[in-house]
C-alpha cells in the first residue's frame, strides 16, 4: 500500500450540536418548543428539574410550557425532539451528586448502561437500551467525537466533569439526522454556557491516594467570551495495578458578531493507568496510556435562513502494554495506535409557512496508523514520542446528506426526514435511512408520542482488524442495521413529572465478540438477527409543592426493563452483545438537614443478563444482581461548597464486566470555590 502521512487533510466531515443552553442536538438548527421536551427531562435520577433549568416556582408559573420557544445562539437552532425520549442533566444537578467523572454521572440515567473498567473517568463502556458500547454516538459541544478505533475510548474527553455544564442523552436511533453511529442513542456533553465572568476551583482527596484538582474560568472581553479549564488527578488504585494519572486542558472562545457567531474549541487529555484485567483476566498486569487532542471551529450565520458550517479534528494516540513489567519471552512489542478523524458539515434551516425545512451534508474521514490494525504499509512510520513504528494503516470516508421537515400545528407536532449515506468500505452503493416522530398534547399536562426510525453502524477498526492472544477481528464484517418503533406518555404538573415509554427494535448483522464451542479465540462476527423490546417508567415528586416545606425536598424513582431474543447457536459465548441490563432501578432522595447542609441518597439496582467464564476456574458464571448506594453530605454557600461523599456505602462486591472487580467503599471529601469576577 502507499505510505499515508498524518494529517493528510484530503477529506472533510461534519456533524455538530450547539454548545448553548438548550442546544440539544442543536446543530441541526431546528426549533423546539419546551413543551415538546418538558416531560422528558426527568429520566436521569439525579433530581432533574426542567429543561429550562428553572426552580420549582418558575415551573409553576409556566406549566403550559409549549408556549415557550427555545432558540440557540438567538436563532431557531434547536432540533425538535418531537416524539423522542431526551434526558437532560443541568450543572445544578451534577453538583448535587457524588460523582467525579462523566461515567459516574451516566450510571444514574435510565436505560444507560455504564460498564466500568477504570473508575473516576479512566475507562468505561457506555450503552443505551441494551445496545453495545460501539452503538452510542458521543458528542462534545455538538461535535461527533466517537472513536472509530473502539468505543472503549469514546469518553476520552478533553475536560473533566467540573467543566460540563449540561449533558443531553437521546434514547433510540438518530442516524437520519446525526449520521452513522447513533444506532441506539447519542450523548452530548456541553461546556462554555456561563454568561458571567467567573472562576471555579475544585479540590478533593480520598482513600487509595486519590487526589483531584481542577480550575476553570470564564472571562469576557468585548465581544469575545473566553473559557479556560485545567485538571489533574491521580490515585494509587483500589486494588493492584489500578493506579492512574490523568490531566487535561481546554480552551473555548466564542465571538459574537451580532447575528453571526464564531466558536473555537481546542483541548488535550493525557491519561496513564494500570489496566488490571481490562481486556482479559489471563494477563492482569496490563497498562495503557491515552492521549486525545481535539479542535473545532463552528460558525452560525444568517438572519432568517440559517447557514451553519463547522470543521473539526480529533486525534487519539494510545499505547497498550499486555505486560506492564516482566513480559513473557514470546512478547516482543506493545500495541501502538493513532487515529485522526477530521471533517466538516453544513446545515441550512429554511423557515416557511408550513414549518421549517433543514437540509445539509456531512463528510467524515477516519484514519488509523498502527502496528496491529489495518493493512501493511509499504514504508513504516515512526510513532510520535515512542521508540516504535507504525507498520499498518487504514482509511475510510463516510459521506451523507439529509433532508428533514418539522411541522407544528396547535398541539400536534411531526418531524420527518431521511438520511442518504455512502461509505467507502461499502463500494458504490447508497443507503437510505428514513424516520418520523409525532407527538400530541392530550391536555396541558399529558402528552403522547410515537416514532419509527431506521439506523446503522459501521464496524470499528478493532472489530475489523484486531489480533491478539485471545481475540481476532474480521475484515469482512457488514454494518449493523436496525428499525426501531417506540411510543409513550409524559405527564407534568406543579408537583409531579413522569413518563413511561416502550420500544421495539429489529436488528440485523449485529457485531459481537464471541466464540463457539471448541474455538479458542473470541472473534468478531455478524449475528444474523435480534429482536429487542424495552419498557421504562420514572417519576419525580416535588415534596415542597405537594405538601409544603419538609425535610424531604424531592423523591425520584425509575425502572427500566429490556428483553432480547437473539438468533444465535446455544453454544455461542458472547462478550458484549448478549450481556445487557435486563433490570435497572434507581431511587433518589434529596434532603435538607440543617441550615445550609443537605444530603443526597442515591440507590441503584442492576440485574444483568448473560454470563462469563470465571478465571482461573473456567466455570461459566452468571452475572449477579447488586444494589449500590452513594451518599453526599454538602454544605452549600454562594461562594463555596464543602462535601463529603461515600460511594458504594455497603462495600458491595460487584462486576460490570466478567472477572473485573469494581471498587468497594470509597470515601472522598473536597471543597469548591465559586467566585464571580
Amino acid at each position: 500500500m502507499k505510505k499515508q502521512n498524518f494529517l493528510e487533510l484530503n477529506k472533510l466531515c461534519f456533524k455538530h450540536w450547539n454548545g448553548k443552553s438548550y442546544a440539544v442536538f442543536s446543530s441541526m438548527h431546528k426549533i423546539v418548543k419546551i413543551g415538546t421536551l418538558a416531560a422528558i427531562y426527568l429520566s436521569v435520577f439525579g433530581y432533574q428539574q426542567t429543561l429550562a433549568q428553572t426552580d420549582t416556582a418558575s415551573i409553576n408559573k409556566k406549566i403550559n410550557l409549549e408556549e415557550v420557544e427555545v432558540s440557540a445562539r438567538r436563532t431557531s437552532s434547536v432540533y425538535s425532539e418531537v416524539g423522542r425520549v431526551l434526558h437532560v442533566i443541568p450543572r445544578k444537578e451534577i453538583e448535587a451528586l457524588p460523582v467525579y467523572s462523566v461515567q459516574d454521572l451516566l450510571k444514574y440515567a435510565m436505560n444507560v448502561d455504564v460498564r466500568q473498567r477504570g473508575p473516576l473517568g479512566i475507562q468505561a463502556d457506555v450503552s443505551i437500551r441494551g445496545g453495545s458500547f460501539d452503538q452510542v454516538m458521543i458528542l462534545f459541544n455538538g461535535i461527533n467525537v466517537t472513536d472509530p478505533q473502539t468505543g472503549h475510548l469514546s469518553l476520552n474527553l478533553p475536560v473533566d466533569i467540573q467543566s460540563i455544564e449540561r449533558v443531553e442523552i437521546l434514547e433510540g436511533p438518530g442516524a437520519r439526522v446525526y449520521g452513522p453511529g447513533a444506532f441506539s442513542g447519542a450523548i452530548n456533553f456541553v461546556t462554555g454556557t456561563k454568561t458571567q465572568d467567573n472562576l471555579t476551583v475544585n479540590v478533593l482527596g480520598g482513600q487509595h491516594g486519590l487526589y483531584n484538582a481542577s480550575a476553570n474560568a470564564t472571562v469576557k472581553t468585548g465581544k469575545l467570551k473566553n473559557y479556560v479549564a485545567a485538571n489533574i488527578a491521580s490515585s494509587d488504585g483500589y486494588i493492584d495495578n489500578t493506579d492512574f494519572k490523568n490531566h487535561s486542558i481546554f480552551y473555548q472562545g466564542q465571538f459574537d458578531f451580532g447575528q453571526d457567531k464564531l466558536d473555537l474549541q481546542i483541548g488535550h487529555n493525557d491519561k496513564a493507568f494500570g489496566a488490571n484485567s481490562f481486556y482479559t483476566p489471563k494477563y492482569p498486569n496490563q497498562f495503557e496510556q491515552n492521549k486525545t487532542t481535539f479542535a473545532a471551529l463552528k460558525l452560525s450565520t444568517g438572519a432568517k435562513v440559517k447557514v451553519n458550517p463547522a470543521l473539526y479534528w480529533r486525534r487519539h494516540q494510545d499505547r497498550f502494554e499486555l505486560f506492564r513489567d516482566n513480559p513473557a519471552s514470546w512478547y516482543t512489542t506493545h500495541n501502538y495506535h493513532l487515529t485522526d478523524v477530521y471533517g466538516g458539515n453544513l446545515n441550512v434551516v429554511i423557515p416557511w409557512v408550513l414549518g421549517k425545512t433543514s437540509l445539509g451534508g456531512e463528510v467524515r474521514s477516519e484514519n488509523v496508523w498502527s502496528n496491529v490494525l489495518g493493512y501493511d504499509m509499504d514504508t513504516p512510520i515512526d510513532v510520535p514520542g515512542e521508540d516504535a513504528q507504525f507498520t499498518r494503516s487504514y482509511q475510510r470516508t463516510n459521506t451523507s446528506t439529509f433532508l428533514e421537515h418539522v411541522y407544528t400545528y396547535q398541539k400536534f407536532s411531526v418531524s420527518a426526514g431521511v438520511l442518504m449515506n455512502w461509505n467507502s468500505d461499502l463500494g458504490l452503493g447508497v443507503d437510505f435511512f428514513p424516520g418520523v416522530d409525532v407527538s400530541y398534547w392530550v391536555s396541558d399536562k399529558i402528552k403522547v408520542f410515537a416514532s419509527v426510525n431506521k439506523t446503522l453502524r459501521m464496524p470499528t477498526f478493532t472489530d475489523l482488524f484486531y489480533a491478539g492472544p485471545t481475540n481476532i477481528g474480521n475484515p469482512d464484517l457488514l454494518p449493523e442495521e436496525a428499525l426501531t418503533y417506540e411510543g409513550g406518555l409524559k405527564v407534568i404538573n406543579s408537583w409531579f413529572n413522569g413518563q413511561t415509554s416502550v420500544y421495539y427494535r429489529e436488528a440485523d448483522n449485529l457485531i459481537d465478540w464471541g466464540r463457539l464451542a471448541g474455538e479458542e479465540k473470541y472473534q468478531t462476527r455478524n449475528l444474523s438477527s435480534m429482536e429487542s423490546w424495552g419498557f421504562q417508567a420514572q417519576g419525580r415528586i416535588n415534596m415542597d409543592e405537594l405538601i409544603g416545606r419538609t425535610p424531604i425536598k424531592s423523591i425520584e424513582v425509575g425502572y427500566a426493563y429490556i428483553d432480547q431474543d437473539k438468533n444465535v447457536p446455544d453454544n455461542y459465548e458472547s462478550v458484549y452483545v448478549l450481556d445487557y441490563l435486563k433490570h435497572k432501578a434507581n431511587i433518589g432522595i434529596d434532603l435538607r438537614l440543617v441550615s445550609k447542609l443537605g444530603l443526597t441518597i442515591n440507590t441503584l439496582y442492576q440485574d444483568r443478563e448473560g454470563d462469563y467464564v470465571a478465571y482461573p476456574s473456567g466455570e461459566l458464571t452468571d452475572f449477579a444482581p447488586f444494589w449500590l448506594t452513594d451518599l453526599r453530605f454538602q454544605w452549600s454557600d454562594v461562594k463555596y461548597k464543602i462535601f463529603i461523599d461515600a460511594n458504594n456505602v455497603f462495600d458491595e462486591t460487584y462486576y460490570d464486566l466478567g472477572n473485573l472487580q469494581q471498587p468497594g467503599l470509597w470515601v472522598k471529601a473536597g471543597v469548591q470555590l465559586n467566585l464571580n469576577l
